[in-house]
């Protein structure tokens, strides 16, 4: 296949995965490995498990930078933009016409029923990409026992970014002093991105809503919950939009397909109007480009110290355990009603039993059984 077959084919790979990666990043990763690695076989498992536990440690979205991941390994350079932008698009596009809708008519539509449904399936999906992951990450013992540390810690809201980057650590010192294989030990140095404050404007100009999300987007670690936390403090106690209207944003992208920083969309459209939705999407998602043509060429590197390369398998792990602690947070809160136990019970039947679905049609069919049985 020529470059130009293979960009247009890395193109409608991600743009379909955009239209129906519900559930959040685990999900997303999940799905992705179905279709990258699984049907398409782009990379092997081991190397697209590195790639989850590296991209783990650094700032933005990690599902939308792990797209860009994918598509470099498969059209390099312009395939790493490509598969981005192919991910991203569908979220904003739909993000950006329901804040026309919402600034037109002042309330969201109601899609309860099709996420209803949506989520009990997703579960089946983690729960698929879990079992398969894990057995590539789980390579000893030991390894075995820092991945349970971390889900516990994982269950009990220890920062994910803080349990990843100690287990990484913690282990790699732990292999090196057992196999005292290497004469010399490589310092490891993290690179903290720190929020720097910076005054705002009385009047909020396209330039002004790009910048502050441009400075969200290159500090940004975790949930919807902790975007919440920074654009309350950018935007709300500045007086530019309420605490409801952010609400409202965060909800959007929580029930859009693709990452939820697609909120930025609603909100550059609340506040500028549409170059305000360009210049806040293309500010939040801009640094997630530019770290992962940095992070790209480093994990193969990586590989090759031993010192790094025992940090890379901890690191594995404890993302393993990390998506294992999601599965378990959503089972909680999802399997609470006979409907949503249904739902995924059907949906584990269709992805470890003998006839196995592609994680998209498991979408669909959940959000068509949420929309019937959510009637009862």
């Amino acid at each position: 296949m020529n470059v130009q077959n293979k960009l247009v084919e890395i193109a409608k790979v991600f743009f379909k995965l955009g239209c129906f990666a519900f559930g959040g990043p685990a999900a997303h990763i999940a799905m992705m490995e179905a279709e990258i690695v699984d049907k398409r076989k782009w990379m092997t498992r081991e190397y697209y498990l590195d790639l989850i536990g590296a991209t783990n440690l650094i700032p933005g979205p990690n599902s939308t930078e792990m797209t860009m991941h994918c598509g470099h390994e498969r059209g390099g350079f312009k395939g790493l933009f490509i598969a981005g932008a192919s991910f991203i698009f569908p979220a904003v596009f739909v993000t950006g016409l329901l804040a026309y809708l919402y600034v037109e008519f002042g309330e969201l539509p109601n899609v309860k029923p099709f996420i209803f449904g949506i989520k009990p399936a997703v579960l089946a999906i983690i729960a698929g990409a879990v079992l398969k992951l894990g057995k590539k990450a789980l390579k000893g013992l030991e390894l075995g026992v820092l991945g349970a540390i971390v889900l516990v810690l994982s269950i009990v809201g220890v920062n994910e970014v803080l349990a990843l980057l100690g287990a990484g650590i913690m282990g790699a010192l732990y292999f090196y002093a057992k196999q005292k294989t290497v004469n010399s030990t490589k310092s490891i140095v993290p690179l903290f991105l720190l929020q720097i404050s910076t005054g705002v404007a009385s009047k909020l100009t396209t330039s002004g809503v790009f910048f502050t999300f441009l400075k969200v987007g290159a500090v940004l670690y975790g949930s919807g919950y902790v975007l919440f936390a920074y654009l309350d403090a950018e935007l709300v106690t500045s007086g530019f939009m309420t605490r409801q209207e952010l609400l409202d944003a965060i909800a959007v992208g929580q029930f859009t397909p693709g990452p939820v920083l697609s909120t930025a969309t609603f909100i550059g459209y609340q506040l500028t109007g549409f170059w305000g939705a360009i210049a806040a999407s293309l500010g939040i998602f801009l640094p997630s480009f530019l770290f992962v043509l940095l992070l790209n060429p480093l994990v193969p590197r990586m590989r090759k110290s031993p010192f790094l390369s025992y940090f890379l398998d901890s690191v594995n792990v404890a993302a393993v355990a990390v998506m294992l602690g999601v599965l378990v947070t959503m089972s909680m809160e999802t399997l609470i009603t006979w409907q949503a136990v249904v739902i995924a019970l059907i949906s584990v039947f269709f992805t470890f039993g003998p006839k196995k679905l592609n994680p998209m049609w498991l979408i669909l069919i959940g959000a068509f059984l949420g929309y019937i049985l959510f009637l009862f």
